[in-house]
């Protein structure tokens, strides 16, 4: 019985980290440089298609509970408010705010990272349940991959701004 158990709680884990994988997919498909390159007409239809879908996954609600005793309560509490505090300052400063992230991810893996460990935030972690130890991790990645995207497409969106200024100059 134990083993069902365990299995499904896999199972239901892991059909979250899917939808998780999902909803990110779709994301990047909406923020894409291809969507900007393609016609108005196709780039409707693949809007409406994708907010379709982004709805549809958006209703798919899995929750798995994870049993916590009051101090691993409070370091969950702990460590989701310093992550969302780092999240609330990452449009005024992007840079600094990626970085602080990568600190946070640093005291979360166990292979000795080349960047600063934020040691503070390792000690909150480490008084987490295991379960949330993981979820803290994975929202990390998420974030820090949601930062990078997100500065690709500034680079990309600035970079057309110059062409198409350069373009406009010369005629």
């Amino acid at each position: 019985m134990f083993y069902r158990v365990e299995s499904l709680r896999e199972a239901a884990s892991a059909m979250e980290q899917e939808r998780e994988c999902i909803l990110e997919m779709i994301q990047s498909l909406q923020n894409s440089q291809e969507m900007r390159n393609i016609c108005a007409g196709e780039r409707e239809e693949l809007t409406l298609t994708a907010d379709r879908l982004m709805g549809r996954t958006l209703s798919v609600e899995i929750s798995v509970g994870t049993i916590r005793n009051p101090q691993q309560e409070e370091a969950l509490q702990k460590a989701t408010s310093i992550i969302d505090e780092i999240v609330k300052k990452l449009l005024d400063d992007m840079e600094g705010s990626r970085q602080k992230l990568l600190a946070l991810h640093a005291a979360c893996v166990t292979e000795a990272p080349a960047i600063p460990i934020d040691q503070k935030f390792q000690a909150i972690v480490i008084g987490c349940a295991l379960e949330d130890q993981k979820n803290i991790k994975r929202r990390l990645e998420t974030l820090l991959r949601n930062v990078e995207n997100a500065e690709k497409n500034i680079k990309i969106m600035d970079h057309q701004k110059l062409e198409n200024t350069k373009a406009n100059g010369s005629q």
